[in-house]
């Protein structure tokens, strides 16, 4: 079909664009990037460059290969563009995301890889499974090396645009004992003879069909085909999709890629930075097209991420502005523990709304999925609706509800319902006929189904060695129910995590989600110190359970931050900026340098999802895997422009008085004072004047004597919490007299 121009004045569509999106729009002929920073109208550069190529009849509809990361954006682009161009439709081009792309065009060269048309695209579940039948074969230690683990592997090296005869033994190290590259081959001949391939299939076939000079006629019929190619979100392309674009776009060079280096947050999971980085390096002469005049947030708030940003290394550099008001500073609050701090962002959220801001337009952005906890309990309490964006609520969560489980059973062993989600939990080769013997039993005697199987032990309904199982099963029931006596609750369910192997499962377990689920658990033991009793953390358990979402209540949005990319509010609150927690440890530990930068990035990210308002929260205690640990503020508090802060300081950054005879204190609220960190915030400021030696007392951690001193953080050794260190602002001298 021939672009139409008949239903919309020329160029008009060009007059709503402010100078750098007209230019990124009219900049048709060779490679472009377009740096686009957060809330600069993107999507509208996007589809007013697809709609001006047609418009201007540059390229018929079937001559441009437009590349999104999701169907939603796919078609909402499709949506826009057909709007432009006066609501008449556009057919026959090649909208879509990677995969959906390259799927069709692996389905008309299926057989050049020896797949046929029809082939079947399967899911993680089958992947899975057909994998997990080859290890068998070769006899690996599933237990050691689950097929689930084994599949991440092979995905990544697919991410990576790596087919089975590129893996080298050094690279595959010692996973599953060396042998996982002839696996990964294996694999790929049992997908062909079912005629299917994988996810990562449909990219690297494609490639390799490329690339193969067998096939030329091939790679060349498509670069002749797309005059231009629009790309977005580049910033989140692994290798396999960058290589695929580079291909392509070989014979025009009229590539276009939107993105923004600032929020690729994405490395985890194979996202590669270094993609936009050197799209300068890969398409000479390229040009470089920078949105910055921001349209969402004010100008303190841009000004805050500004300065936050600026202090990575990778990256090309742009500065947002607005033209509004400069609004609200950012708000930099330090309290003295986690739950203070949901206390007082559930209080700020009700101020809030009595300035009737709805609760659908604040947010609270966290770093791990773990501190949603505290501000769920804490709403079910301020009876403040909330929902959980992309991701279950804590309790719901796999991990929390197994835990719980058992907690069940130990406490109420005719909860039937319990005993039949653990079971089994982690495998103990107890499988379906088995539990199905056990209900009958129960059934005939109308009994609890853990009091039945205590019968069936002692009978022969069972194989030995299954029989075994069971027994020692009960057993560790029994024991552990025996420790209800002798243990606290959070040592027991310790013990219980431990010894059933359900924390050992999620350790030998290496896939994404897995080290998430750890911490949630750890969590977990945290949140039932806050009960006197097990019962009652268990009754409390059942109640938060039944406070359900409703559909068409106004609610407060609760998510990570990497689940926030993309939206926005009025209103955001990032609490837990502190060492360890923001920037995430493990993250630094296991990637270095470029873990950091990408931490700094999820910074970035969380300031500008902020319209009018953001808030960001530190604490100087937080219980941490069922410790109270001393926290320092995060890094990048640091670099907060100050001139764009508003400090304030609750409990946690108090300069305590002289201690009361009785031992206490009375803390003193310190005032905001100029504005100035220094002069409040615990990170900047040495204020006590301390010396090894000198007998301090901490609020949480007690009294205990000054080791050495290193600036405004100690090293003290408290008479019952140990050694620890902790800020200077937090302490104060004992009285000695």
């Amino acid at each position: 079909m021939m672009p139409a121009t008949q239903h919309m004045p020329a160029f008009s569509y060009l007059d709503t664009l402010n100078p750098s999106q007209r230019e990124a729009v009219e900049t048709t002929e060779g490679p472009v990037l377009v740096l686009a920073g957060a809330g600069t109208g993107k999507t509208r550069v996007l589809t007013t460059r697809l709609g001006h190529l047609l418009h201007t009849g540059k390229a018929f509809p079937s001559q441009i290969l437009a590349v999104t990361f999701t169907n939603k954006a796919a078609f909402e682009m499709k949506r826009r563009v057909s709007e432009m161009l006066g609501g008449q439709p556009v057919e026959g081009w090649w909208l879509g995301t990677f995969h959906s792309l390259a799927a069709r065009m692996l389905r008309r060269h299926a057989e050049l890889v020896g797949l046929k048309s029809n082939f079947t695209i399967l899911d993680e579940d089958d992947q899975v499974r057909l994998l997990k039948q080859l290890v068998e074969a070769e006899n690996i230690d599933i237990k050691k090396w689950p097929p689930r683990l084994l599949m991440s592997f092979i995905q990544r090296w697919k991410d990576r645009a790596q087919a089975p005869g590129s893996i080298s033994a050094a690279e595959a190290g010692e996973i599953a004992d060396g042998i996982l590259p002839r696996l990964y081959a294996a694999y790929q001949e049992r997908l062909k003879l079912l005629n299917a391939c994988d996810f990562g299939d449909l990219l690297l076939h494609t490639i390799n069909i490329f690339k193969n000079p067998q096939y030329a006629e091939v790679l060349a019929d498509y670069q002749n085909r797309f005059k231009y190619i629009l790309v977005d979100e580049y910033q989140d392309t692994n290798v396999a999709q960058y290589q695929w674009l580079r291909l392509l776009a070989q014979k025009h060079k009229n590539i276009c890629c939107v993105g923004d280096d600032d929020q690729s947050i994405y490395g985890w999971r194979g996202a590669e930075i270094g993609n936009i980085l050197k799209f300068e390096q890969d398409f000479p002469g390229a040009k470089i097209v920078r949105l910055e005049q921001n349209y969402r947030s004010t100008q303190h708030i841009l000004s805050a991420a500004n300065g936050v940003i600026a202090h990575n290394k990778g990256r090309l550099g742009k500065n947002l502005w607005s033209a509004d008001a400069e609004g609200e500073k950012v708000v930099l609050r330090g309290v003295w523990d986690g739950p203070q701090e949901a206390q007082m962002i559930a209080e700020e959220i009700e101020r809030l709304q009595r300035k009737k801001m709805p609760l659908h337009n604040i947010a609270i952005l966290v770093r791990a999925s773990w501190q949603t906890r505290e501000f769920e309990e804490r709403f079910i309490k301020e009876s403040i609706p909330y929902k959980v964006i992309g991701g279950l609520r804590f309790y719901e969560r796999q991990e929390i509800r197994d835990a719980i489980a058992y907690l069940r059973v130990i406490v109420q062993p005719d909860d039937d319902l319990a005993f039949e989600r653990i079971v089994n939990v982690p495998k103990r080769g107890i499988g379906d006929a088995t539990v199905q013997i056990i209900h009958q039993l129960a059934r005939a005697k109308h009994l609890p189904l853990f009091t039945a199987l205590r019968q069936l032990i002692e009978a022969e309904e069972f194989k030995p060695k299954v029989r075994e199982t069971l027994r020692n099963l009960v057993r560790d029931f029994d024991r552990w129910r025996g420790h209800l006596r002798d243990l606290s609750h959070t040592e027991l369910v310790q013990v219980v995590l431990d010894e059933s192997g359900y924390t050992g499962m999620w350790q030998a377990d290496k896939s994404p989600e897995a080290a998430g689920r750890l911490e949630n658990l750890k969590e977990f033991v945290s949140a039932l110190g806050e009960f006197e009793t097990l019962d009652s953390f268990l009754e409390h358990v059942s109640l938060v359970m039944e406070n359900q979402e409703k559909d068409g209540t106004d609610m407060v949005s609760v998510m990570t931050l990497h689940s926030a990319k993309g939206l926005e509010f009025d209103a955001v609150f990032l609490p837990g900026w502190e060492e360890g927690v923001f920037p995430n440890q493990r993250t630094m530990d296991e990637t270095g340098v470029a873990g950091l930068e990408e931490e700094r990035r999820l910074a970035y990210v969380g300031i500008t999802r902020a319209r009018k308002q953001a808030f960001i929260y530190f604490a100087a205690n937080r219980m941490i895997y069922g410790n109270w640990q001393a926290s320092l503020p995060s890094r990048f508090i640091d670099e907060l422009p100050k001139d764009h802060i508003d400090v304030l300081a609750e409990i946690g950054v108090y300069r305590p008085e002289r201690p009361q005879h009785s031992g206490g204190y009375r803390p003193r609220r310190a005032e905001l004072v100029d504005n100035s960190i220094e002069r409040v915030s615990p990170h900047l400021e040495s204020i006590g004047g301390f010396s090894p030696g000198d007998r301090v007392f901490h609020q949480k951690f007690g009294h205990g004597t000054v080791i050495s001193t290193d600036r405004d953080k100690l090293d003290i050794n408290f008479d019952q919490a140990g050694r620890k260190k902790v800020m200077d602002s937090f302490v104060a001298k004992a009285d000695t007299d």
